[in-house]
């Protein structure tokens, strides 16, 4: 027992009791989102009805660059098993790594970051019960496939991602939102400018992976940098204005 306090003391900020609470905010606020998530709107007419509306304004626009994406994936498989692995992984698992990672070593920014990217989690369900949409993997007669289940077979068919995934709720893409403030803040925080040059280009893969795997359009994925951009102002906003005073 008193080794154990002794290592709590040494490895955890500020003890068994804040990191256990700590704990307790992270999983609640999935176990919490994920049911919310869920249940926000399937109403499928609405969200295909939206998804045809994104596509008509991007081939406006630019045209369905998630096309040529998904055409380079195809062409490799070991590069459409990573851009599966990023979608899977990037959401929950790096979040939660990164987030232990900041608590344990550089606790001081770990306030601000939790706080952003629940922010942002929380906006972006508000955006999924408004604007229900159905993501491109729907749109098989456009060209889109669903690369997901090269990976291990998994897709949002499967268990418990069938069960909490409301597989309308593409805009705001909370993947390549939640890819930014995780790099944003990961990249301020490491030492080592090699590290730092890792975080700042992993929100642009993460969005190259989500748009070569189908599951966001272009357009859900500006959406998300938005509310990312928003969502760190609004937490940083004190850190901005003194930058900006300088």
């Amino acid at each position: 027992m008193t080794a154990a306090i002794a290592a709590g003391r040494r490895y955890l900020p500020r003890g068994y009791a804040d990191f256990a609470r700590q704990v307790l905010i992270w999983f609640g606020f999935l176990l919490a989102y994920q049911v919310a998530r869920g249940v926000a709107d399937r109403d499928p007419t609405r969200a295909f009805a939206n998804g045809w509306r994104v596509i008509d304004i991007e081939q406006r626009l630019t045209g369905l660059r998630e096309l040529t994406f998904q055409g380079w994936t195809e062409s490799s498989h070991f590069l459409a098993l990573l851009v599966s692995w990023t979608y899977w992984n990037s959401e929950f698992t790096v979040i939660g790594l990164a987030l232990l990672w900041v608590y344990l070593r550089r606790n001081s920014a770990f306030t601000r970051f939790r706080n952003t990217i629940l922010l942002a989690n929380v906006l972006g369900l508000i955006g999924y019960v408004l604007l229900p949409t159905a993501p491109p993997r729907f749109f098989t007669t456009m060209g889109f496939t669903n690369t997901l289940g090269q990976f291990g077979g998994l897709n949002h068919g499967s268990g418990l991602v069938q069960l909490a995934a409301n597989p309308y709720a593409a805009m705001p893409s909370l993947h390549a939102a939640d890819a930014l403030i995780v790099g944003v803040v990961l990249a301020s925080v490491v030492r080592r400018w090699p590290w730092k040059l890792v975080w700042l280009v992993w929100p642009v893969w993460v969005w190259f992976s989500v748009m070569a795997t189908a599951n966001h359009f272009w357009l859900d994925v500006l959406a998300g940098i938005v509310l990312a951009t928003i969502a760190l102002a609004i937490v940083y906003r004190g850190r901005i204005r003194t930058a900006v005073a300088r």
